[in-house]
């Protein structure tokens, strides 16, 4: 372990992209489901069904053809992105659609008899959703969204295969460097587990906040 802890900076910085591109994809994933979830609820039957084709295309495909695509195919068209891009668009592609889902699951567990109560003290449409639905969607829709998002931060591990210096990626520049593999796959096992349980403390305290009013 002594040559893990002489790279440790480095694994650290593998780490740190690992979070960035976790974080960034989440971001732009949770407004990509918003709006799926919306279209696929409020939509008109036009929209209704191309949020419905584009969540089946992006949840029955695996991901890693998803990033090949992206990276390698599109350049085939004059489409160039690069490695960093191509990671963060190919997962918040992928979680957008995942996380509509639980959104929209969520959104149709709130009673209807809400919506009806607000509409009737004079709320629009907009303000029953933003101040009603919404808010009591938020407390169901917290831990599929916190299992997806944990689950995100491991597949990060696959951006390596487009040259994105991600955990993965520096681990395996150290094993070629190093020739010798396992206490570098030890370490970033470690890694990934502690900011999964970061993420997991964090999302459960978010979820408790929530849960008080109820």
């Amino acid at each position: 372990m002594e040559l893990v802890l002489q790279n440790l900076d480095f694994l650290l910085k593998g780490a740190y992209y690992t979070l960035l591109i976790t974080m960034v994809s989440m971001f732009f994933g949770f407004i990509l489901a918003l709006i799926l979830a919306f279209a696929r609820l409020k939509g008109s039957l036009v929209v209704r069904n191309i949020a419905m084709f584009y969540v089946s295309v992006f949840r029955g495909t695996p991901i890693l053809v998803q990033i090949f695509i992206i990276y390698y195919g599109l350049p085939d068209y004059g489409i160039r992105f690069g490695p960093l891009t191509a990671a963060i668009l190919s997962l918040s592609l992928n979680i957008g659609a995942f996380l509509s889902e639980t959104f929209r699951g969520a959104i149709l567990s709130v009673s209807k008899g809400q919506t009806e109560a607000a509409m009737s003290l004079g709320l629009t449409s907009w303000q029953t959703t933003y101040k009603v639905i919404l808010p009591q969607a938020a407390r169901v829709a917290i831990p599929p969204m916190g299992n997806t998002f944990i689950g995100m931060l491991k597949e990060t591990s696959l951006v390596s295969i487009v040259t994105v210096t991600e955990l993965l990626r520096t681990a395996q520049l150290l094993i070629a460097q190093y020739y010798i593999a396992m206490p570098f796959y030890i370490a970033i096992a470690v890694m990934y587990w502690v900011m999964s349980l970061l993420f997991s403390y964090l999302l459960t305290r978010v979820e408790k906040k929530l849960s008080k009013a109820y």
